[in-house]
C-alpha cells in the first residue's frame, strides 16, 4: 500500500537550448530535453512573444520528454532570446541570424 502513494519527483530539464547562428533563410533548431514526461504548460517564446505551429514555425514534441522547436526561413529580425517554458522549468538561448554579404 505504501509504495502507491510515493510522491511523484518533479521534472528537471537534462539537456537545455544552446544558442545557435545561422545565415538568412536558413532554419534553425533549438530542442530542450526533459527528464520525464507530462510536464504541462509548455510553451516557446522568441524575445517575449509566444510561438505557435504555423508554416515557419514547427514545434514538436518526441515521447513527451524531448520539445523541439524549428524556425524555416529566418530573417535578419529573427535574431533574439529563444525561451522554453514547462510548468516552472526555464531554458533560453540566443538566436543569432547572419546576413549574407555580397563582395563585388
Amino acid at each position: 500500500l505504501l509504495s502507491l502513494c510515493h510522491a511523484e519527483e518533479a521534472a528537471v530539464i537534462v539537456s537545455g537550448l544552446r544558442s545557435t547562428d545561422v545565415f538568412v533563410g536558413e532554419s534553425a533548431t533549438f530542442t530542450c530535453e526533459l527528464s520525464h514526461p507530462g510536464v504541462k504548460n509548455v510553451q516557446w517564446w522568441l524575445d517575449g512573444t509566444p510561438l505557435h505551429n504555423n508554416l515557419v514555425t514547427e514545434i514538436s514534441e518526441q515521447d513527451g520528454r524531448i520539445h523541439t522547436l524549428t524556425l524555416n526561413d529566418v530573417a535578419c529580425h529573427d535574431s533574439g532570446t529563444v525561451t522554453f517554458r514547462a510548468g516552472s522549468l526555464i531554458s533560453s538561448a540566443k538566436l543569432l541570424v547572419k546576413g549574407i554579404s555580397l563582395l563585388a
